[in-house]
């Protein structure tokens, strides 16, 4: 009989077992592993001693996470990285293809971290006080500690928060229950390069003490869904990843050219990021583009999440049963064109939802904000008469038009978080341009220093 790992909270003095654990499983209902659950007692010991703990020096920090990211590559506490891989893609349904991608994702923004925290810098100020030799601005944090909420449905989300360990910011990351490994094992590539265990710790703790958590930290990293974002909108000191709800834009007039662009869009990392696309509005011929987009998403493999031609995400059977009765019940009068049923049960436990289109007879923004967990996208006609209010509220747009009129419309739109422009899909990122906006620009502020005469007695 196999051994069960165990996920020790990995905290600023040791490891600590707790007696309370909660069981990972995999999406056909394999345990996977224990996880230590912290008590708010020792959540709230370990911040405090966190923040008491002085952040290395800047160079020393970023040398350290890049060599960090190159350990992530390597067998780590005796895990492969062909075994952790596999263990995040069982636990979480992730294809494994994808669950390779973010570990190289996570690998790149490693090595790329200062550059990437750099640019995000204004440029009116620098990073060390030292060097104002009369009047200038220094970049400064505002606070010790970060608490990381952190997310189970992509684990190249991880990569984000070494921003704020190359801030200064002393980090704690409470994973999800739902795909704890990823931190675990970066956390650990950390520490084995040389960051200290009150400078970044793996703090797992059950609902009733993640409140606890974002309170006791000075600022707070928080994903979830409309739910986190309703609880946190108010609070200046929460940063909230909510739902992306990104979208692409087809009016140039020929959208036969773009479909390799939208099926990149919506099924690219499987289709459970936020920056998939889960809308598309078309002028002209938005029947012929859902059918044929339909057609083309229906290629997709429906395959065990391990197979190395999966590319649809996996979910234990009910949890797909109820995103499928979810997205029946909210047609109301759409026209589902991926016909019978989405479901489907793989050999091994768990079901596999096949890529559904939904097609629309006028861009109700209600409907245009539904996101899924899975390729799930929903097609209207727009014509320039309905401007860009179906459009609003989108992680990304991708507009394939050469209206500038449009685009500029699009850019200072303060509800839309990234503009591409013709066709780059949704989902395209790279290290140093800003996701939701720079990390940073929640981190850290601009802070003023006058040097004068100073008189010595």
């Amino acid at each position: 009989m196999a051994v069960i790992p165990r996920l020790d909270t990995l905290g600023p003095s040791n490891t600590f077992r707790s007696h309370r654990v909660d069981e990972v499983t995999g999406v056909d209902g394999t345990a996977l592993a224990e996880l230590s659950l912290a008590p708010g007692l020792y959540v709230k010991r370990s911040i405090a001693k966190m923040r008491k703990a002085r952040p290395m020096p800047l160079s020393v920090r970023i040398d350290r996470i890049a060599a960090a990211g190159a350990r992530f590559l390597r067998t780590v506490d005796g895990v492969s990285l062909d075994e952790h891989e596999r263990q995040v893609s069982q636990a979480s349904g992730v294809a494994l293809s994808v669950v390779r991608e973010a570990s190289q994702a996570i690998v790149r923004s490693a090595a790329a971290v200062g550059e990437s925290v750099r640019r995000a810098r204004p440029l009116g100020t620098g990073d060390d006080w030292h060097e104002v030799s009369s009047t200038g601005a220094v970049w400064t944090r505002r606070g010790d500690v970060l608490a990381v909420q952190a997310p189970g449905n992509h684990p190249a989300t991880h990569a984000a928060w070494l921003e704020a360990l190359a801030l200064g910011y002393r980090v704690a990351v409470r994973p999800s229950r739902r795909e704890p490994f990823t931190p675990y094992r970066l956390v650990q590539a950390l520490r084995m390069s040389g960051f200290g265990a009150e400078q970044v710790t793996f703090l797992p703790t059950d609902h009733t003490v993640a409140r606890e958590f974002v309170d006791t930290a000075d600022l707070a990293l928080v994903y979830g869904g409309s739910d986190a974002v309703a609880r946190y909108r108010d609070r200046g000191d929460v940063l909230v990843q909510g739902p992306g709800r990104s979208k692409v834009l087809i009016a140039d007039g020929d959208w036969a050219e773009h479909v390799d662009t939208v099926v990149s869009s919506v099924a690219g990392f499987g289709g459970t990021a936020c920056v998939n696309a889960s809308a598309v509005l078309v002028d002209g011929e938005a029947a012929a583009f859902a059918k044929e987009l339909a057609r083309r998403l229906a290629a997709v493999a429906v395959v065990p999440p391990a197979s190395e031609a999966a590319v649809l995400p996996a979910f234990p059977l009910e949890r797909a049963r109820e995103l499928e009765t979810y997205l029946r019940s909210e047609l109301d009068g759409g026209e589902l064109l991926s016909g019978g049923e989405l479901l489907e049960p793989l050999p091994g436990g768990g079901a596999v939802l096949r890529p559904a289109v939904v097609l629309l007879d006028r861009p109700d923004p209600s409907r245009l904000g539904i996101e899924l967990p899975f390729p799930c996208v929903w097609v209207a006609p727009w014509s320039p008469a309905d401007g860009i209010t179906p459009l609003r509220h989108s992680l990304t747009v991708t507009a394939i038009t050469g209206d500038e009129e449009l685009l500029a419309s699009l850019i200072e739109e303060t509800t839309i978080g990234n503009l591409h422009i013709g066709d780059r899909p949704t989902h395209e990122m790279r290290p140093g341009l800003p996701h939701d906006g720079h990390l940073a620009e929640f981190l850290m502020r601009s802070k003023t220093v006058i040097r004068g005469d100073f008189a010595h007695h």
